[in-house]
């Protein structure tokens, strides 16, 4: 099972209005373990960076002139997402974005992937309770120390790490084997140091076994002798 923990990074809201891309960052899981391999670019928007959009992530107007346009990473970007299923946090937000790209090129839009959100996933799971991806870290105690600014590459590595608890964890599972293979040592040491003692008896005294005889040959009739 193959599946890439995507995010992006904008000039802004709504492509609608002439937001742009300026980066992309994918991790890949194969059978929900991070596989190392990664994808990251940074995209030319071709437009000025919105002063609230570089107070989030950083990305200046000059830094990103100087890196490709959408259409010179489009190729190699679709290659590493595959047959993958798309992991992504508030996923209307990004696949608008990387459509409205897609459209500018004349490429198809990204219809034909399953998509996961992970904010659909943490709302069923933990309903009324905030899901924003720091509140999720927070929960799950996943270290987001180091994310003063936005960035699309950290923003995945910490999602994938959130959505391996949403989908119940992997520590949790291979600390209950550890704990059961601990368990099981522990217990295989306590037999073998055990003491052999011999068994009690049992049996009927000849006063018990006299008195069962009589009130068998007591009974009228007995089902066993039918």
């Amino acid at each position: 099972m193959r599946e890439i923990v995507l995010d992006t990074e904008t000039t802004g809201l709504d492509p609608a209005a002439g937001h742009r891309v300026v980066e992309i960052g994918c991790l890949e899981l194969v059978n929900r373990v991070p596989s190392g391999r990664r994808y990251q670019t940074y995209i030319d928007p071709q437009r000025d960076m919105p002063e609230e959009a570089f107070r989030i992530h950083g990305l200046s107007t000059e830094f990103l002139s100087t890196q490709p346009c959408f259409t010179d990473v489009a190729k190699d970007f679709i290659a590493f997402l595959g047959d993958g299923d798309l992991v992504i946090h508030n996923a209307e937000f990004d696949l608008k974005f990387l459509n409205a790209e897609l459209a500018l090129i004349d490429r198809p839009p990204l219809d034909g992937f399953t998509i996961i959100d992970t904010v659909a996933l943490a709302r069923r799971k933990f309903p009324g309770a905030p899901a924003s991806l720091d509140a999720l870290c927070r929960r799950f105690g996943v270290d987001n120390s180091g994310r003063e600014l936005h960035g699309a590459l950290l923003d995945a590595q910490l999602l994938a790490e959130v959505y391996l608890e949403l989908m119940g964890g992997r520590q949790p599972v291979l600390g209950l084997a550890a704990d059961a293979a601990d368990q099981a040592e522990a217990d295989s040491q306590a037999r073998a140091g055990r003491k052999t003692r011999a068994p009690r008896p049992h049996g009927a005294s000849p006063e018990e076994g006299a008195a069962h005889a009589a009130f068998v040959e007591s009974l009228t009739d007995p089902l066993w002798n039918k």
